[in-house]
């Protein structure tokens, strides 16, 4: 399965669970949920995996940086429920990318009506540039 497939799998497993689970609980029990829906289709899923930060050419010691959701090593996942996504929100996603060194990137938001609505799709792009769209 390549980065895009992955994609589409993950945003499927994160409607099943926002149908199932409706707005308004914590993150981590979406996270939850979300890795064991990923789980269950036979995929890869890392949790709260941490993301080393080097400066000079060396590693900084007790960074607290972890993404939610890392799926097959290709995509990374960060979840919210919040009332809305700001836009450091996505900075943070895509740094998280940036420092991952994977492309591809979701920011989901499981506190909205409409989970759709709540979907940012981040690649980490050329030149170092982000790029964020709504899929």
């Amino acid at each position: 399965m390549n980065t895009e497939q992955i994609g589409k799998v993950v945003l499927d497993a994160s409607f099943k669970v926002h149908t199932k689970l409706g707005p308004g609980l914590l993150e981590s029990v979406y996270e939850s949920a979300l890795a064991k829906e990923l789980r269950k289709l036979g995929l890869r899923v890392e949790r709260q995996k941490p993301i080393p930060v080097y400066y000079d050419g060396e590693l900084l010691e007790d960074v607290g940086f972890r993404a939610d959701l890392i799926i097959q090593n290709l995509v990374l996942i960060e979840l919210k429920s919040v009332t809305q996504i700001t836009d450091l929100f996505k900075k943070t996603t895509w740094n998280y990318l940036r420092l991952s060194g994977i492309t591809l990137g979701y920011l989901i938001n499981f506190n909205g009506l409409h989970l759709k609505d709540g979907i940012t799709r981040i690649v980490n792009g050329v030149e170092g540039k982000p790029h964020f769209a709504q899929p």
